[in-house]
């Protein structure tokens, strides 16, 4: 298995202490904990999009374009860019830019997002949220993998002029997996282009995604893409990964505050039936507990999920240094047991994909070789 953290940039008081750290001091954690991740082998790191909410992240590009002039190895992923509110020609242009900063270790998730207020700020109809998600990745493939491109749609204005969106992407249109928390929608979208799916594993019952994820695998058999191909990523609950020495440990330690955050947030429709520690614990999908139980938790749901990609999330209303303490005792307690257990060709030889970085690399090498002479 590989490990993703990922940060949609929440920017909340600890419900506990009341304290709360500035927008700048926030922003500045994500690019240390994306570098402290990459010092711990970590695989990828991504950076959220919300728009709306309690949050700072509406400005993923940026974030991630100031982690790639920190980082040489990690995968930068987005979680997920909003693309049914975004123009696709940004889209191009400004994920191509980070993939060039990076040296080709892009790889876009997209989504409708998980905000409904996202829409009228955009001056969007929330009912075409599906319709205008399928539309613009459409365009925005096309836009990735061909120069001279002409368009028309129904949600944005005619390409009528052949148009090659710059900067080009490093090395060949990045990966695109697609986001799913609620729906059959995204699921479908991702298996009829075969590509890879990333289940938000957030708040529900294990049953409501293994759903998605069994619709998902359906249709990308039917659609008849190479099973080979087919990989999943998988979130870790909400309200942050918490490890202790052992699992009562944890529980006393942080239990106080995942019940307060859980009890602070009142979405109707899309809040968590796991309202106390204990339920979450047992039977919900937050990694909280002694490294054991949270080997056994991400072991338990792989057995369902088959998943390859692990995402984990910190606690970040607690202090910063705790936050690097429990992504060091997760790297170093929790994934070399997982990674023997659950092996995966995701970004190995295997993996068209896989090369895609050192492959990048290389032909950078040989351009400033050329230069030069």
């Amino acid at each position: 298995m590989k490990f993703q953290v990922l940060d949609i940039i929440p920017h909340l008081e600890n419900p506990l202490t009341g304290e709360i750290v500035s927008t700048a001091d926030r922003l500045n954690q994500v690019v240390e904990t994306a570098r402290r991740a990459e010092e711990l082998g970590f695989d990828s790191f991504s950076v959220g999009e919300r728009h709306a909410g309690e949050f700072i992240s509406s400005s993923p590009t940026t974030v991630l374009a100031a982690i790639a002039a920190v980082t040489d190895r990690i995968r930068l992923q987005s979680g997920v860019t909003v693309l049914a509110v975004l123009d696709p020609v940004r889209v191009a242009e400004d994920y191509a830019t980070i993939d060039q900063l990076s040296r080709g270790r892009l790889e876009l998730v997209i989504g409708k997002g998980n905000e409904v207020l996202q829409y009228p700020l955009f001056g969007l109809d929330l009912a075409d949220q599906w319709d205008l998600l399928a539309e613009k990745y459409g365009l925005l493939r096309r836009l990735w993998r061909e120069e001279g491109v002409t368009w028309s749609g129904r949600f944005r204005a005619p390409l009528t002029e052949p148009t090659t969106t710059t900067p080009r992407p490093f090395a060949g249109p990045p990966r695109i997996w697609h986001g799913s928390a609620t729906t059959l929608t995204s699921a479908a979208l991702a298996a009829k282009w075969g590509d890879p799916l990333f289940t938000a594993n957030a708040i529900q019952p294990r049953e409501n995604y293994q759903a998605l994820i069994d619709h998902y695998r359906a249709e990308y058999e039917r659609h008849g893409h190479d099973p080979k191909q087919q990989y999943l990523g998988s979130g870790s609950g909400a309200g942050g990964v918490f490890i202790a020495d052992t699992t009562q440990e944890a529980i006393r330690q942080f239990g106080p505050v995942y019940e307060a955050l859980t009890a602070n947030r009142n979405v109707p429709g899309n809040n968590s039936p796991f309202r106390d520690i204990q339920h979450a614990v047992a039977e919900g999908p937050a990694l909280v507990g002694s490294s054991e139980q949270v080997i056994d938790k991400i072991l338990s749901y792989h057995s369902l999920y088959g998943h390859d990609l692990q995402s984990i999330s910190l606690p970040t209303t607690l202090p910063f240094g705790q936050q690097l303490d429990i992504l060091e005792r997760f790297a170093l307690e929790v994934i070399p047991a997982v990674r023997a257990a659950a092996p995966t060709t995701l970004w190995e030889t295997e993996d068209p994909y896989g090369s895609r970085p050192e492959s990048a690399a290389l032909n950078a090498n040989r351009s400033n070789h050329a230069y030069a002479h």
